[in-house]
């Protein structure tokens, strides 16, 4: 069967509305990043680092549930490779979370000066 030519153009519609958006949006944020001030952002800043402070706490608390959880499936593994593995990925992907979660801020000080 042949595609009907409006349906072509009814999905390039389609296709330039998110490209639309993330350009308006983008525009808009310049803007209001040229307007704002120093004391603006501080302004800003002060909830959103209580907030940050806050999950990095709580998804450190988590990470150490996991990690125990993780040692305790490796303990019981027995000679089970299979859950080993799974074991000594979970520890692994636990330090890189927390190493991310925790390098967060360094980062952006470092890329913002």
């Amino acid at each position: 069967m042949a595609h009907k030519p409006y349906q072509k153009t009814k999905r390039r519609r389609l296709n330039l509305l998110p490209v639309a958006i993330f350009l308006f949006l983008t525009v808009a944020q310049i803007g209001l990043v040229v307007a704002a001030t120093d004391a603006d952002f501080e302004e800003i800043l002060a909830p959103l680092t209580v907030i940050y402070d806050l999950i990095k706490y709580a998804a450190t608390i988590v990470a150490g549930l996991v990690m125990l959880f993780a040692g305790v499936t490796y303990i019981a593994s027995g000679s089970d490779p299979g859950k080993r593995e799974k074991a000594k990925n979970m520890v692994m992907y636990v330090i890189v979370g927390l190493m991310v979660i925790w390098a967060a801020p360094f980062v952006v000080n470092l890329i913002l000066g």
